[in-house]
């Protein structure tokens, strides 16, 4: 606890995610929320309902919020393909940018992203998945050498699709398709761009830092729709082959029934195996002394830890850099994963490293 009342402000409601990040704002005993923009007021009313806000806290224009609030931080949740171009708005306010995932859609604007921001303050790119006690625990096996060294990262993640739920993960009615940004593929829609970052990222985290040799991918082409739907990615490391699933229309959610497959991690080591699922209590791990394997739990995270908000100003606070995958640094590998996968499964063919790297 300090002095110190942050000021943050959402901006750009196209994510449902604003919603929690929002909750996480109001219930932290040193933060609050001093505004909310967004261009369609109608997509602000629940926000303004559970947050209990005044009009006087209600934008539909950047600047004006930004000038009107003076926030100390700037929660974004635009569509993927807005990114850049939001964060080069807030940013010359001098604020610390918080942005919700993915990165980009482009490694491209991943960079002007991470340009924009003034040298005092930081760039947050927030991915859910972050904050499961099980990959947290993950980490911290691969860190003790519990498994040795890392050699393979296999992941498979979803939902049955971003229309079936919203903030707080109530369910709704999906409404049509193409009435939806994440269907459009101008505005970086599909499951590949939507969930592929997550296990490209947390795979560099795993992975301490480690990027591919080359990629390849293939994605769905569902009739009638822009985008994709389901995507796979294998990417050939020094170390070996690991692979990364997308999926919208997986049987059931993760967060109330684990679909078959699982969603989550399973990591290959040099001494060992941890399979990683999402929202589960332990990891199961292998190892030579205990081939037939053995759950260990994931501890609940304590504050400031258990989500990204509290952890972010915990770290600011602490005149401590953001680390781990919420860094530009470890997410920019994630993207660039991102971007030959799809280079990969327009052109299909395999994608070299190297030619995805901004010139």
């Amino acid at each position: 606890m300090s002095d110190k009342t942050w000021k943050i402000a959402g901006i750009n409601f196209d994510h449902f995610h604003m919603g929690d990040l929002l909750r996480q704002v109001y219930n932290h005993p040193d933060a609050e929320i001093v505004g909310i923009c967004d261009e369609q007021p109608g997509r602000m009313k629940e926000a303004v309902e559970n947050f209990g806000l005044s009009d006087s806290q209600v934008f539909t224009d950047v600047d004006a919020c930004m000038k009107a609030c003076e926030p100390d931080m700037v929660i974004l949740c635009p569509a993927t393909a807005d990114h850049a171009k939001y964060v080069e708005m807030v940013a010359p306010y001098g604020v610390h940018v918080f942005v919700e995932k993915p990165f980009a859609a482009t490694l491209a604007e991943a960079d002007r992203m991470v340009a924009a921001m003034p040298a005092d303050k930081q760039l947050i790119i927030n991915w859910p998945l972050r904050w499961c006690e099980s990959h947290i625990k993950t980490y911290e096996l691969i860190h003790e050498g519990r498994i040795g060294k890392v050699l393979q990262v296999h992941y498979y993640d979803g939902n049955r699709g971003p229309l079936r739920h919203g903030a707080d993960k109530i369910e709704k009615d999906p409404g049509p398709k193409s009435e939806s940004w994440f269907y459009h593929k101008s505005k970086g829609g599909g499951s590949l761009l939507d969930y592929l970052g997550y296990g490209t990222t947390l795979a560099a985290w795993f992975l301490d830092g480690a990027e591919p040799l080359e990629v390849t991918a293939t994605v769905d082409e569902p009739e009638g729709l822009e985008v994709d739907e389901h995507s796979i990615t294998v990417a050939r490391y020094a170390t070996g082959l690991s692979k990364f699933e997308t999926r919208w229309g997986t049987f059931s959610d993760p967060w109330i029934h684990q679909p078959q497959p699982k969603c989550g991690f399973v990591i290959l080591g040099e001494e060992g195996t941890i399979s990683s699922y999402d929202y589960e209590d332990h990891v199961r791990v292998q190892t030579e002394a205990c081939p037939e394997g053995e759950d260990v739990t994931a501890p609940k995270l304590d504050f400031p830890l258990q989500n990204p908000v509290s952890y972010v100003i915990d770290k600011i606070e602490k005149g401590e850099a953001i680390d781990g995958p919420l860094c530009p640094e470890i997410a920019r590998i994630g993207q660039k994963l991102v971007d030959a996968a799809v280079l990969s499964s327009q052109e299909k063919r395999t994608v070299k490293w190297d030619e995805v790297e901004v010139k």
